[in-house]
């Protein structure tokens, strides 16, 4: 309540379906449609309470055939936009990436959008406290994430950025993991174990540089496993989950018709487990 929508925002798929596909109906070869927006708080009330002007940029899931077709891509891509990448380079996931820089046409990209609103806002509003709240579900929930790297990236007067991300799949490797937290960005993850989604893309392999073991001998053969295991597989496909995690779980709530995998990732579901949680 009391925020100003002032911009719509749309992402572009850099997937290019074959001609062959005009057949295609239109949700599945949509190139770029709407993905959410940015708002502005006006509620002088709420503007006193917080001690600032809050902006958010709230951001949908999957919607269109192409982004599910990007959902797929999952091996991690550098951020830098070459092509060898390494376990110390930032690196995310291939669609998501593709979803927030894309463009069609004379369709700008997502990433363009958002840091033209939010250099637009910066310098509206530069004379008054400011924080950015990022909230996404789903593919919103990686693309918030995304946007909120990019963001602290670009503007050095940036404000406080917080992300909350419901239902969000892994994002990036250890070292993106390692450029949010240094830039300071706060990322609250909000996950349903018994959500697939969560789980994936790559799997996880714990930076052990993070954890200390009692135990030198134990610490040194876990050391060692996690190389071999990261060498074997390629860094490509090790992810490293981000923020602060909220789990929660369906079969704790009495009002959730026991374990249904189609819905344990709607939003829906998320909200009304935040809400016993509260």
């Amino acid at each position: 309540m009391g925020y100003q929508v002032t911009k719509n925002l749309t992402a572009t798929s850099g997937i290019q379906l074959p001609d062959w596909m005009d057949w295609a109906p239109s949700w599945m070869a949509m190139q770029s449609s709407w993905i959410g927006y940015v708002a502005v708080s006006q509620d002088r009330k709420e503007i006193s309470r917080l001690g600032r002007r809050d902006v958010v940029i709230a951001l949908r899931g999957t919607a269109t055939g192409l982004e599910w077709l990007e959902n797929l891509r999952a091996t991690l891509t550098p951020l830098s936009g070459c092509c060898s990448g390494s376990d110390s380079e930032p690196m995310v996931e291939s669609g998501f990436l593709s979803l927030y820089t894309s463009t069609f046409g004379n369709r700008p990209s997502l990433q363009k959008l958002v840091r033209e609103e939010i250099g637009r806002l910066l310098q509206e509003y530069g004379d008054e406290p400011l924080s950015l709240t990022i909230t996404g579900h789903s593919l919103g929930a990686a693309l918030a994430t995304l946007a909120a790297y990019d963001i602290k990236k670009t503007f050095k007067n940036s404000p406080l950025v917080t992300v909350i991300s419901f239902a969000g799949p892994r994002v990036g490797n250890w070292s993106f993991r390692t450029r949010l937290e240094e830039q300071g960005t706060k990322i609250l993850r909000i996950v349903n174990s018994d959500d697939l989604i969560t789980k994936v893309p790559g799997f996880v392999v714990e930076n052990s540089e993070n954890h200390q073991f009692q135990n030198q001998s134990s610490s040194y053969t876990a050391v060692n496993i996690a190389r071999w295991v990261q060498k074997l597989v390629n860094t490509q496909w090790v992810y490293a989950d981000v923020g602060c995690e909220l789990r929660l779980s369906s079969r704790d709530s009495p009002y959730l018709n026991g374990i249904n995998i189609a819905t344990s990732h709607d939003l829906k579901t998320y909200l009304h487990l935040v809400n016993e949680a509260a």
